[in-house]
């Protein structure tokens, strides 16, 4: 049987990059599907490739900072599938500028959606999977919620915030039968990264070459199984060694 059958998965950041890797392949393995972003563009389109290839998906516009946002994806996707058992909190900005030029609304954005979000949208997840007896969740924090990145220091306070949030709703609930956990990629070869910065990425990674989006979402898949029924409040770090160093 597939691994995620007759599972109803949200997908934050769900159109593109990591997130619509995950979304293919739940779908594969037997999901429903609700693609959330704050950004409609090929939504439409990616909907249609899933629901082409025999999958249910819906999509729904939405800013994870925004209360009255979110608290409409669940009210979509309550109406159309009747339960959340998988959150995959993957929706995320960074702000990559010297900390003595970077503006304090800047530096609230980022952390607004990424952290502030994180726990907007997994807290209305807990909310209703405490309803149907369980489900789980993972959070997208990132292997610089490890370790430090000049340049960066909005984005890397946001993810060790998120990491350990991680930590604190995994052991909340673990006796309530939802399980926490957080996937922290390293270098993933997105068209976010320019194609003039590759190597760069590639030359620093131990593997000498930038992950896949097909590689998280494989790791996303694993912690949203079963096959990690026995983790909570952790982090899986997918970063081709980089912070091994």
């Amino acid at each position: 049987m597939a691994k995620l059958q007759d599972k109803v998965a949200i997908i934050t950041g769900g159109v593109s990059g990591i997130g619509a890797e995950t979304a293919r392949l739940f779908v594969k393995e037997g999901a429903k599907v609700v693609l959330v972003d704050w950004n409609d563009q090929n939504a439409k389109s990616f909907v249609d490739e899933l629901t082409g290839q025999g999958g249910e998906a819906i999509f729904v516009k939405a800013d994870v900072a925004s209360e009255e946002d979110v608290a409409n994806v669940y009210k979509e996707t309550i109406d159309t599938f009747g339960k959340v058992d998988i959150l995959f909190n993957n929706a995320g900005i960074g702000a990559v500028k010297p900390t003595e030029k970077l503006t304090y609304a800047e530096y609230r954005k980022t952390v607004s959606v990424d952290l502030d979000g994180t726990f907007l949208v997994a807290q209305l997840a807990i909310k209703e999977m405490l309803k149907t007896g369980g489900g789980v969740i993972v959070n997208t924090a990132s292997m610089y919620g490890w370790v430090g990145s000049p340049g960066s220091a909005a984005y890397n306070a946001a993810k060790g915030g998120v990491i350990n949030l991680t930590r604190s709703l995994g052991l909340e609930y673990a006796t309530r039968n939802i399980r926490v956990n957080a996937l922290c990629p390293g270098y993933i070869d997105t068209p976010i990264i320019p194609e003039d910065y590759k190597q760069t990425l590639r030359d620093v990674t131990p593997m000498k070459r930038l992950g896949t989006s097909e590689e998280m979402a494989k790791a996303v898949l694993f912690l949203a199984s079963d096959d990690s029924s026995f983790m909570t409040g952790n982090t899986l770090t997918v970063d081709g060694g980089f912070t091994a160093q």
